[in-house]
């Protein structure tokens, strides 16, 4: 049995290390847990005790092959309830990350898989993030940052990387939700901002709304 604590840190962990492709240095993952260099020391000899972390003087920590595992299943939870909340209670995509951050630490694997089930299994949270399924795979369909595609580049919207509320408010305000067809008709020297069109209309957007957006062709 993992605490909620140490469930938050092996999914920030994962997280961090894109899918254990590369170690996180401590003083990363303390700024995303929003602690003490400190805190994260601990943490980190409890979850390398438990063989879920592997940690590695000055190069940093990252997952084991069984921490991998239990960060899926949080992350699986967590997006299944995601679902759950925007398809059948009728909540908004903005709202529903806070409220599934707390869910996401039920511990009743059957509670899980009827949910999955009630749900039709589907395969992507409402902000495109593939869902694990209940062996911990996860299908990452191939992706790339809307502020790395050329000028003329023509796709469709398949996630958004930030949860920030703010954020998720004003790409459903302009159209930039997943499933969406996307054309990228200039792009602006001096700030990088795009010039899109969405479902044929024309918008305007920054760098940092654009490196949000996930698109495939």
């Amino acid at each position: 049995m993992l605490s909620l604590a140490e469930e938050n840190y092996l999914k920030a962990i994962y997280h961090l290390s894109d899918d254990g492709a590369k170690d996180v240095l401590t003083n990363e993952l303390a700024d995303s847990m929003n602690t003490k260099a400190a805190s994260v020391t601990d943490m980190i000899k409890k979850l390398s005790a438990k063989e879920l972390i592997t940690y590695k003087k000055y190069y940093g920590v990252n997952v084991t092959a069984k921490g991998k595992g239990r960060a899926l299943q949080v992350i699986r939870k967590h997006r299944l309830w995601e679902t759950f909340l925007v398809q059948k209670l009728n909540f908004t995509w903005d709202e529903v990350h806070e409220i599934a951050e707390q869910l996401e630490h039920i511990r009743s694997p059957r509670l899980i898989e009827k949910l999955d089930e009630f749900l039709g299994f589907p395969t992507v949270d409402p902000h495109g993030d593939p869902i694990p399924d209940g062996k911990g795979k996860i299908k990452i369909k191939p992706q790339v940052p809307l502020d790395q595609v050329t000028e003329g580049y023509k796709g469709t919207i398949i996630a958004v990387k930030d949860s920030d509320s703010n954020l998720l408010k004003y790409l459903e305000k302009i159209g930039a939700m997943p499933g969406r067809k996307i054309q990228v008709i200039g792009k602006e020297p001096y700030d990088e901002s795009l010039e899109i069109i969405l479902e044929n209309q024309k918008v305007f957007v920054s760098k940092d709304v654009s490196k949000n957006i996930l698109v495939t062709e």
